[in-house]
């Protein structure tokens, strides 16, 4: 059943193309709102014993002849992300109501993302996972050259040079592995034995060539520069999904089918993660643009994430996958109301302009999500972010103990930049703007807002809800210290 994410959202996409201007932003929403539906359904129908490894759920001969197959499948790792891209899609379809301009063009972009995205994360065949990958990449440039903002086609030809250099990477390591084993198969492949050689080289090539997308140190530069040049919903998705795809790629597909070339390199992969984690978070210390500092953000949180991987244990692998959910929903949030809550509205994302336009009084719901999104970034109790941060510290404690205590350095920066971007932005030196000068919150943004607020309070109070699916899955692979 949760393959009709996939179809019910490419479906919607090619719709979209057809359908009359009065309906598209409704066919989107349907859209996405069904693919969610379903994710969630399945969700909760599927035995937890049943997502311990990685199941089929289509397969049928695509290429014969080379072996390739249109395999999907899914355990408790992959169905995580697939709730998240769910929720990520229906909010930004949200925050994006008021959109115009080539409206039709626009929601079938984002669509194809989405679609393109639950194709990465639901792919059994390695060549399918690929054509997915890529598939994302051509949207995510037309979104932000067309509807992007500040340096627009600067901003969104690195991304996509970023992201066509990683996919080069990738594209090497598939022909290596199929050469190898003379399989595309994910089920097969995680069963093959390379020769350690291979796996000295080929590790590294496809963990980078994937590692771009999630934002690795130094690899790192698109992200914040696409994340700013995007549009709202562009940038809900590079946050909430895109960077995931990377992420999740890394461990399924990398560290899974090469566990003695993981076991060379991750070392490597922790120092490059903890150099992101604490540089990005003091860049963003420094920045004036108030999208800016939320890019950096992502950065240093996506940072969390490559440290869990590395850690090759239980708990921290656990706490990686459970950081991929919970910064993709609060990064999702904090965007959408950096862009489209306050700069729609003022037209400025300067945070020394907004310090003085009291936007807590003029804008109160604005100000009470920008609240609860930084308590939720800067990983208070009660909260996702907590949940995800605490798993991966402990993990890494038992693999990297120095690590934990650089990182520390980070989490303090962390709030530093989080909360001084919340006095400048809401509660800053002048209260006396009238909160008639700008139009009141649309409900599709309190709806969009309530969506993400909801999850990450959800998975922070209980964790388990992700966790007890999540644990049994990376205790199937056979990359974990014994």
């Amino acid at each position: 059943m949760i393959a009709w994410t996939i179809y019910i959202t490419f479906a919607g996409a090619v719709v979209l193309l057809f359908a009359p201007r009065f309906l598209t932003r409704w066919i989107a929403l349907a859209s996405t709102v069904a693919a969610f539906a379903t994710s969630l359904i399945a969700f909760f129908q599927m035995e937890i014993v049943d997502l311990t490894y990685f199941k089929t759920i289509v397969r049928v001969p695509w290429v014969p002849m080379q072996g390739m197959e249109y395999h999907l499948a899914v355990d408790g790792i992959s169905l995580t992300l697939v709730l998240v891209t769910g929720l990520t899609a229906v909010s930004a379809v949200l925050f994006s109501w008021d959109v115009e301009h080539r409206q039709n063009e626009f929601f079938f972009w984002l669509l194809l993302v989405v679609g393109g995205s639950y194709g990465v994360f639901l792919s059994a065949d390695l060549f399918l996972l690929f054509v997915f990958y890529e598939l994302v990449i051509v949207p995510k440039y037309f979104l932000i050259a067309i509807w992007g903002s500040t340096n627009k086609e600067y901003g969104a030809m690195k991304l996509t040079l970023y992201s066509f250099f990683g996919g080069a990477l990738v594209f090497i390591g598939i022909i290596a592995a199929y050469v190898s084993a003379g399989s595309l198969d994910l089920q097969e492949l995680a069963q093959f034995q390379f020769t350690p050689q291979l796996q000295s080289w080929v590790f590294p090539v496809l963990f980078l060539g994937f590692a771009v997308l999630a934002g690795i140190w130094p690899l790192h530069t698109w992200a914040p520069t696409g994340h700013v040049a995007a549009p709202t919903a562009g940038s809900m998705l590079l946050a909430g999904i895109v960077m995931k795809l990377g992420a999740y790629a890394a461990l399924r597909v990398a560290i899974n089918l090469f566990p003695q070339g993981f076991q060379m390199w991750k070392t490597w992969i922790a120092v490059l993660a903890v150099i992101g984690i604490v540089y990005a978070a003091a860049v963003a210390l420094r920045q004036r643009d108030l999208k800016f500092v939320i890019g950096y953000s992502s950065v240093s949180h996506m940072g969390f994430v490559l440290l869990g991987l590395a850690t090759a244990n239980v708990l921290g692998v656990s706490g990686a996958v459970l950081q991929m959910f919970s910064h993709g929903v609060i990064g999702a949030l904090l965007f959408a109301i950096a862009g489209r809550m306050v700069y729609r509205r003022t037209h400025t994302r300067d945070l020394d302009e907004l310090s003085i336009l009291g936007l807590s009084r003029a804008m109160p719901f604005a100000a009470f999500a920008f609240v609860i999104a930084s308590a939720a970034s800067m990983g208070i109790p009660g909260f996702s972010g907590f949940a995800a941060e605490i798993t991966i510290l402990i993990g890494t404690w038992k693999t990297y103990p120095l690590a934990v205590w650089i990182t520390g350095l980070g989490m303090v920066l962390v709030a530093a930049f989080t909360l001084r971007a919340l006095r400048k932005s809401f509660f800053g030196d002048s209260q006396s703007t009238d909160s008639s000068s700008y139009e009141p919150i649309t409900l599709a943004e309190k709806l969009g807002a309530g969506l993400l607020i909801f999850a990450t309070l959800a998975i922070g109070l209980y964790p388990r809800l992700l966790l007890d699916r999540i644990v049994p899955a990376v205790e199937a692979m056979r990359f974990l210290n014994p």
